[in-house]
C-alpha cells in the first residue's frame, strides 16, 4: 500500500464529514430561497401599501368633492 491510500476509518471519517457539508449546503440554499421570497414580499408590500393608500385618498377626495358639487 502507498502512503497515499486511506484506511476504511479514515474514508468513514471523511464520508461524515462531507455528509454534514452537503447537510449544511442545503440546509443554507433553503434558507436563501425562503429569504429571498421574504424580501420579495417585502418589495411588493412597500410599494403596493403606498400605491393603495393613494388610490383610497383620491377615491374619498372624489367622493368628497362629488358630494358637494
Amino acid at each position: 500500500m502507498s502512503d497515499t491510500s486511506m484506511t476504511d476509518a479514515q474514508q468513514k471519517e471523511w464520508d461524515l464529514k462531507l455528509r454534514k457539508i452537503d447537510a449544511e449546503i442545503a440546509n443554507l440554499y433553503a434558507l436563501t430561497t425562503k429569504t429571498t421570497s421574504e424580501v420579495g414580499q417585502i418589495k411588493m408590500n412597500t410599494f403596493l401599501a403606498p400605491f393603495l393608500a393613494a388610490a383610497g385618498l383620491m377615491g374619498a377626495t372624489a367622493a368628497i368633492v362629488k358630494m358637494f358639487f
